[in-house]
């Protein structure tokens, strides 16, 4: 709850502090500093969940789930504004209104991770996504810019409505709109509670980019304002899976009805981390193919919302960390690089050595290679699904697609080592290095004692 008030008024404040404050970089240190506010003051709250969760006007329930959760996203945001937050102002004069529309969707976040009925639900939705429409065109000069935020808008658009309609179903089914109270499908399957089920697992799996439901990922993703893809694909991605994941275990978990929305998750899973992995391989722009990346990892998230255990929560909290901070951090060194592609990284160990470094390390996390945080990301959701059981073809299927990530994400190394040229850097900063240095030292801690993290659960 703190976090949601903290976050809203950050936003509102940075809208009136646009109009006084001129210099672009006193606006980025007051969002570093209404970010630390936040996150310090969601961590307040802990102490009061220490005994169990309670719920507030029966609409927000305040968890030790969701204030570690807020955490994890309040400080890749913070880790996203050191390292890309002086990039925003080469998209455009209303740097500002930038930083205010994402403590909106950090509102949004904070909501999607604590709500206990289902229209605060789609307020979470819709908080999360609004923002980020205006964000994708935010580059008005850009036609691929002006592409992605009409795109996003008209998609997003249509899977709110199947996501009200799943909502209206459902409550048509429970007669209740508390996510406490539904108990549907325990003894037998409601006609109207199964639709409703399916229409609310497409529309969440529309935002968080699964297959089928993916096609506006890699134009999106391409067409935006790189340093907002950096966001809108580490955040706001694990946001909308805590979504997805309360939902599900908190309202579904049980009964007959359980076995119905399992199978049909199973196999978008299927159908995510092939699609996902696959279609990467053959991608020449290393922009694209991080957003095709982003969907192959949607696939090993979705394990957790299959799972239903200790183990899920654990391992969801643990990826959207992982995979937040290494993304970031390949995107802040991406945003330094003139050329995009796979040969605009040729010879950057040799011009940048430390550039180089921190983004073999990232990829080394987003690959799951031992000793960074991806390994026991990837290992936790994994063992979750082993452990839920039914689960093992599906596993299997997950490890082969994690052996052919290695093959696109390596191809950024050996680009960097083992390939001549020249690429053009951008000037970098100590206070750049140095937060480079901080989301090195995160992921490799993560990757070593994992419990530093989920042991707070």
């Amino acid at each position: 709850m703190n976090a949601l008030i903290s976050t809203a008024l950050s936003g509102v404040v940075l809208m009136f502090v646009g109009l006084f404050v001129r210099n672009k970089q006193h606006i980025k240190f007051f969002a570093i500093a209404a970010i630390i506010i936040a996150f310090i003051a969601n961590l307040v709250q802990y102490p009061s969940v220490e005994l169990g969760s309670y719920v507030m006007f029966g609409m927000i329930e305040v968890s030790k789930f969701g204030i570690l959760f807020n955490a994890v996203a309040l400080g890749a945001t913070l880790l996203y504004f050191l390292l890309s937050g002086s990039e925003f102002e080469k998209v455009g004069d209303h740097v500002a209104d930038y930083f205010a529309l994402i403590f909106f969707i950090l509102s949004g976040i904070t909501l999607a991770s604590s709500f206990s009925n289902l229209l605060m639900l789609f307020l979470a939705i819709e908080i999360m996504s609004i923002p980020q429409y205006i964000l994708a065109g935010s580059d008005k000069k850009n036609l691929k810019s002006n592409e992605a935020a009409l795109k996003y808008f008209l998609m997003g658009s249509f899977s709110t409505g199947i996501l009200l309609m799943g909502i209206a179903l459902i409550y048509g089914a429970a007669g209740t709109f508390n996510i406490t109270e539904l108990g549907i499908g325990v003894e037998n399957v409601h006609p109207l509670a199964l639709c409703g089920i399916i229409l609310l697992a497409f529309a969440l799996a529309f935002k968080v980019s699964a297959v089928p439901f993916h096609f506006w990922t890699p134009d999106v993703y391409d067409g935006s304002p790189t340093v907002f893809t950096s966001f809108m694909a580490t955040v706001v991605k694990a946001g909308g899976f805590i979504a997805f994941l309360r939902m599900f275990h908190v309202s579904f978990a049980g009964g007959a009805i359980s076995q119905h929305w399992t199978l049909i998750l199973s196999i978008i899973t299927a159908l995510t981390l092939v699609v996902g992995n696959f279609t990467a391989v053959f991608q020449q722009s290393v922009k694209r193919m991080l957003a095709y990346s982003s969907i192959a990892q949607a696939g090993f998230m979705l394990f957790a919302v299959i799972a239903m255990n200790q183990l899920a929560a654990q391992g969801i909290v643990l990826y959207a960390a992982a995979y937040s901070v290494a993304t970031i951090g390949v995107f802040a060194v991406l945003l330094r690089l003139k050329d995009y592609t796979f040969e605009g990284f040729n010879g950057l160990a040799r011009k940048e050595p430390f550039l180089a470094l921190a983004v073999t390390i990232f990829l080394f996390s987003l690959a799951g290679i031992p000793v960074t945080a991806g390994f026991f990301a990837k290992y936790f959701v994994l063992a979750a699904a082993i452990q839920h059981g039914h689960l093992l073809w599906l596993v299997i299927l997950a490890v082969l697609c994690a052996a052919i990530s290695v093959y696109y994400y390596f191809r950024v190394i050996i680009a960097m080592y083992f390939k001549q040229g020249n690429p053009e850097v951008e000037p970098v900063s100590g206070g750049f290095k140095a937060a480079l240095i901080l989301a090195i030292i995160i992921v490799l801690a993560l990757g070593i004692f994992p419990n530093l993290l989920i042991g707070c659960l």
